[in-house]
């Protein structure tokens, strides 16, 4: 039976240290370990940042000044995704005898998009009120790659073996290890299971394609690229989470992340509405008024320039009275 296994736990961290001192270098003796989960978190937030430069750039932006954004918008946003993840899963971190530093474990996984979206959007406000950049500047310029830097993090899901759906005989079912509190009690341990991380890695990669087009075909600004993220990654989320397993909050019927796919999908036409009726033009810059960055080396080629039309001048004010003086004459 054709089926998508699992790594095995083991591969969820890597020794670091282990393995230099298997290649010799006896004296690191420190257990230095990385987790798959991190890895991948932080190789989607890497590629996310490339893109989001290569967008800013090309409308003229500083190289490299979503750095000083994503200084702010980082942290704000792992700390936001970690406190949603927790609020809607409350029962298992809080309970009598519970470890509540598993609460900070977030290389266990568990990191709620829609919590990192709204603390990491407060993130970005804070980096462009510091760098003169637009917010909705910088928010379209980083929807693109956001959805692909989320694609990337649910490699990291896969190797936690979470973010699965409910039991499947589809070719692509996914093998979980028995024992997997996700997993509801009575289930055979051969039971395959609809691979949710891979359905919205698919959806997130698509997603970046469409909004790469967007960009590029008909210059979406103003924050509506922004937009066409919220909406295009919360429809796919909220039909997922039909088939979803963990447990979750459930309010009037609805999974607590089902009722946050809704308000971002409106906020997302909210954003579409406002910014087509204040703003029918293109965007003059991706910075605010009297903020803007200039190239210092077109700047100082600039001067060299004046410089030599300058030296110029003067040499041909020269030659000219030169030539006009003529050579003196004597009487002989």
């Amino acid at each position: 039976m054709l089926s998508i296994p699992s790594p095995p736990a083991q591969w969820r961290s890597f020794n670091i240290g282990e393995w230099l001192r298997s290649l010799g270098l006896e004296w690191f003796g420190v257990n230095l370990s990385i987790n798959a989960y991190a890895l991948f978190i932080l190789l989607g937030i890497t590629v996310a940042l490339v893109i989001a430069n290569a967008i800013l750039v090309r409308r003229g932006a500083e190289p490299w000044v979503v750095i000083d954004v994503a200084l702010y918008a980082v942290p704000f946003g792992i700390l936001g995704g970690r406190l949603f993840h927790v609020a809607i899963n409350w029962g298992d971190y809080v309970y009598p005898g519970a470890d509540l530093w598993r609460i900070l474990y977030i290389w266990e996984g568990g990191l709620a998009i829609f919590g990192a979206v709204i603390l990491g959007a407060l993130g970005v406000w804070i980096g462009c009120r510091i760098t003169g950049l637009r917010f909705w500047s910088v928010a379209d310029a980083m929807a693109p790659g956001m959805l692909v830097a989320q694609g990337i993090g649910r490699f990291g899901n896969w190797f936690n073996q979470e973010l699965f759906g409910a039991p499947t005989d589809l070719p692509w079912g996914l093998e979980i290890d028995p024992g997997n509190r996700a997993i509801p009690a009575g289930l055979p341990a051969e039971t395959l299971f609809h691979p949710l991380f891979l359905y919205e890695m698919l959806w997130n990669f698509a997603g970046a394609i469409l909004l790469v087009l967007l960009l590029g075909k008909l210059k979406v600004q103003w924050g509506q690229l922004f937009a066409g993220y919220l909406i295009w990654y919360s429809v796919g989320r909220f039909f997922m989470e039909f088939i979803r397993l963990d447990a979750n909050a459930v309010f009037f019927g609805v999974r607590v992340n089902q009722w946050a796919a809704v308000a971002a999908i409106l906020l997302g036409l909210l954003i579409i509405l406002i910014q087509r009726s204040r703003h029918p033009g293109a965007e003059p810059s991706v910075y605010r008024p009297g903020k803007e960055w200039e190239d210092e080396t077109e700047v100082d080629l600039e001067e060299r320039w004046d410089v030599d039309e300058l030296l110029a001048s003067d040499t041909e004010k020269t030659t000219s009275q030169s030539t006009t003086s003529g050579p003196s004459s004597t009487d002989t």
